[in-house]
């Protein structure tokens, strides 16, 4: 799937959101996701609020934090609550599932991905008869003197 078709299957996703929760469809919550979608890696809000600014829309900080509510909510972003005061976000659409590992002495976060932590996924869903739609898992750790 080309980029212009995953931009207009995540708009897809909102829409239905949108629809099926009666909230409205403005055309902020467009420019925000659009924005969301063409940042690499974590972002905080201030991050994203200067990207915005950066391509000439005047949009508040409020009405970015309420849209980036609404896309954790229909799943499009996922919140972090890393060793941080505020909180990180990234884009979840698409992504292949990763967990975290944060250095605790210098911040850094680094993404990785184990096939045994879905195997372990696969077991929990067996032994508890359900279906796990998403996960976490943060390692916290600091660098060994090599």
């Amino acid at each position: 799937m080309d980029s212009i078709d995953k931009k207009a299957a995540i708009k897809n996703v909102l829409i239905r959101y949108l629809d099926e929760h009666r909230h409205r469809k403005t055309p902020e919550r467009f420019v925000i996701l659009d924005k969301i979608y063409d940042i690499e890696g974590h972002f905080d809000i201030e991050y994203l609020y200067t990207k915005i600014r950066e391509d000439g829309h005047t949009l508040s900080r409020a009405t970015i934090y309420n849209s980036i509510e609404v896309f954790i909510n229909c799943g499009l972003v996922q919140k972090h609550q890393f060793n941080t005061k505020q909180p990180l976000y990234e884009k979840s659409y698409f992504g292949k599932q990763h967990d975290h590992i944060i250095f605790t002495d210098t911040g850094e976060i680094k993404e990785f991905c184990d096939p045994r932590i879905q195997q372990i996924k696969n077991t929990v869903e067996d032994i508890f008869d359900i279906k796990i739609e998403n996960h976490s898992l943060y390692f916290y750790g600091v660098k060994k003197n090599t």
